[in-house]
């Protein structure tokens, strides 16, 4: 299944896939909260993402895509070498002319 993202959202599973670059999809203060914690700037969010992609290996197929006011929400089908996969992920992204402001992730 096929779906259209806005482009800074598409930009981000783009850099996923890719394994570089995520943090560049978002604004200079944006903020990633996956797992529980927060991950504020650039810096922090590369940090993230390169110790997420560190543990496991896995493909995000964004699946649906739901735009409420300010926030996109995708629904990605997310498979790998890690427990429970595959797994339905929720992206509830909010962006900006300067990139992704927030994205949370969860079930």
């Amino acid at each position: 299944m096929s779906v259209t993202l806005p482009p800074p959202i598409a930009a981000y599973f783009a850099a996923d896939s890719a394994g570089a670059g995520v943090a560049d999809c978002f604004a200079p203060t944006g903020a990633v909260k996956d797992e529980g914690r927060t991950h504020v700037g650039r810096a922090a969010i590369a940090r993230w993402k390169a110790e997420a992609s560190s543990q496991y290996d896995y493909v995000s197929e964004p699946v649906a895509v739901e735009e409420n006011g300010e926030q996109v929400l995708v629904t990605s089908r997310v498979t790998g070498n890690f427990p429970g996969s595959p797994v339905d992920l929720r992206y509830r992204f909010v962006v900006a002319a300067d990139g992704i402001v927030r994205l949370e992730i969860g079930a």
